[in-house]
C-alpha cells in the first residue's frame, strides 16, 4: 500500500504514544512462564506483540485480550509446538532462550525479514549452555529447531550489545544448573533484568554484568508505559518544524533507553522532563519539547548506540534540518534490523534531496536546513524507516510517497494520525 504524505503547516500537540513494545513482549512472555495468572494493562496491540501472544498460546497458555488489556488466565505448559513469530526479532530470540531448557520439541520461524536476521548470535551462547538448537535455514538463520535439554550456567561475554541476546541467555539461565552470567562492554536496555527481578527470579545486576540462577517465576499484574522509541517521531517533528511544540505523557524513561533525550539536549533542543514516577519497576514521566532555532549538528558515537539504536532513523531525519555535518558511528547493528537501516536511511534521504553518505559503521549527513522531498520512499517493510521518512516528508517542501506504508502496524498502528492534516491519502 502506498501513502502520500503532504507537508505539515504546523505541529502543536499533547499526545500519548503507543505502549512500549519491548516491555509488552516481556510482560506477556514472562507472565506466561510464571506461576499463576496476571493482568497486563496498556499492552501494545501491534503485530509484533500479537506474535508473542500467538506463540505463548501455542505453548499452552490461556490468554484473553480485551482492548489493550492482556490477561494471562493460565500459564504455558510448554508443550511441543511449531511457532510463527511474524516480523518480531524480539519474540524469536527471547523465546529461543525460554524454550532451550524445556522438555518439548519446537520449531521457530518467521516472515521473510526474520529469515534474513542473524540468529547465530543466540545459537552460540545457548549451545554453550548445552541447548540442542539448530538453524534449519543454514548460516544461522531461521527456522530454528530446538529440542529441550539439560542446561548448565555459563559466563558469557557479549560480543555485541544486544538486549535480545542478553535476554535469551538470562531466560535460559532460569532453567540451568549453576549460575549464568552475562557481561556487556556497553550496557544494553535492561527491561528483562528489571522484570525478572519483579517476578521473583534470583537475578542480580552489577554495572554491565548480570547473573541469574535457576528460578521459578511468580506472576504479577503490570501496566506498560509509553514507548520512547515511538515518542522519537513527534519529538523530531517538533524539533524540526518552526514554531512547533509537543507534550508527550506517560513515556518510559528507563536510563538504558533515553539516549535520544541526551542527543536532543546536546544539540540545543528545548526538552523538559516532568512527572517522574515508577510504574511496574520502570521510571515513567512526561516529555515536552519546543522548537528552537539554530540547533547544533549531532555526533552520535558507539557508546551511545545501545541507548538509542531504534531512534537513529528519526534522528537522521532531524539532522537534515540542522545546518552542518552530523555523524553517526559505531552503528553496525543497524545493518541487521528489519532492513539494513544504514543503507535505507541514506538511500531515502538522498532521494529527498539530502546530502547523506553511508559509512561502514554509520552515516554522515551534511544538513542544509531543509529537505526538498518529492520522492517515492522504499521502506523495505521496515516500520521505523516508514515512520521516519513520513516525518521527513511532513517536514519537507514537497512531501513524499511511502511505499509499504502499512508496515508501521508492527509498532505504531495509528502512526499516520500523528501527522494530522498532513497524513495524506492512500494511493
Amino acid at each position: 500500500m502506498q501513502k502520500r504524505i503532504e507537508p505539515i503547516s504546523g505541529f502543536d500537540r499533547k499526545i500519548t504514544v503507543p505502549a512500549d513494545k519491548s516491555i509488552s513482549h516481556r510482560a506477556v512472555m514472562f507472565n506466561c512462564a510464571a506461576d499463576g495468572g496476571a493482568k497486563i494493562e496498556n499492552a501494545l496491540m501491534s503485530d509484533d506483540v500479537l506474535s508473542t501472544i500467538d506463540c505463548m498460546r501455542a505453548l499452552g497458555a490461556e490468554i484473553e485480550v480485551n482492548g489493550s488489556t492482556v490477561t494471562v488466565v493460565k500459564p504455558a505448559d510448554f508443550r511441543s509446538a511449531e511457532l510463527y513469530t511474524g516480523n518480531s526479532g524480539t519474540t524469536t530470540r527471547l523465546i529461543s532462550g525460554l524454550l532451550a531448557g524445556k522438555s518439548g520439541e519446537y520449531k521457530i520461524d518467521g516472515d521473510a525479514s526474520i529469515r534474513k536476521r542473524p540468529m547465530g548470535r543466540v545459537i552460540t551462547p545457548l549451545s554453550l549452555m548445552g541447548a540442542d538448537i539448530t538453524a534449519g535455514g543454514g548460516n544461522g538463520l531461521c527456522p530454528l529447531n530446538i529440542k529441550g535439554a539439560n542446561l548448565k550456567g555459563i559466563d558469557y561475554v557479549m560480543p555485541v550489545a544486544s538486549a535480545q541476546v542478553k535476554s535469551a541467555v538470562l531466560l535460559a539461565g532460569l532453567n540451568a544448573c549453576g549460575e549464568t552470567a552475562v557481561r556487556e562492554k556497553i550496557k544494553s536496555r535492561d527491561h528483562t533484568e528489571r522484570m525478572l527481578f519483579g517476578l521473583g527470579a534470583d537475578i542480580k545486576a552489577d554495572g554491565n554484568d548480570v547473573t541469574v540462577k535457576k528460578s521459578r517465576l511468580r506472576s504479577r499484574d503490570m501496566r506498560v508505559c509509553g514507548d520512547i522509541s515511538s515518542a522519537a517521531f513527534p519529538l523530531v517533528l517538533a524539533a524540526g518544524k518552526k514554531g512547533a511544540r509537543v507534550f508527550i505523557s506517560g513515556v518510559g524513561l528507563n536510563p538504558t533507553r533515553t539516549g535520544i533525550i541526551d542527543v536532543l539536549r546536546g544539540i540545543g533542543a528545548d526538552v523538559e522532563i516532568s512527572g517522574l514516577h515508577d510504574e511496574s519497576g520502570e521510571p515513567v514521566g512526561d516529555i515536552s519539547l519546543c522548537y528552537r532555532d539554530s540547533l547544533s549538528p549531532m555526533n552520535i558515537t558507539r557508546e551511545m548506540i545501545p541507548s538509542l539504536v531504534d531512534e537513529i532513523p528519526a534522528l537522521a531525519v532531524l539532522a537534515c534540518f540542522i545546518r552542518g555535518e552530523s555523524v553517526i558511528s559505531g552503528a553496525e547493528e543497524l545493518k541487521v534490523k528489519e532492513s539494513n537501516r544504514i543503507k535505507t536511511i541514506v538511500e531515502n534521504l538522498t532521494a529527498m534531496g539530502a546530502d547523506a553518505e553511508e559509512k561502514p559503521d554509520g552515516l554522515i549527513i551534511r544538513g542544509k536546513g531543509f529537505l526538498k522531498g518529492g520522492a517515492s520512499i522504499n521502506t523495505y517493510g521496515d516500520h521505523r524507516i516508514a515512520m521516519s521518512m513520513a516525518v521527513a516528508a511532513a517536514l519537507s517542501e514537497s512531501g513524499a510517497v511511502i511505499n509499504d506504508s502499512e508496515c508501521v502496524s508492527v509498532s505504531y498502528p495509528d502512526f499516520y494520525d500523528l501527522l494530522g492534516g498532513g497524513a495524506g491519502t492512500h494511493i
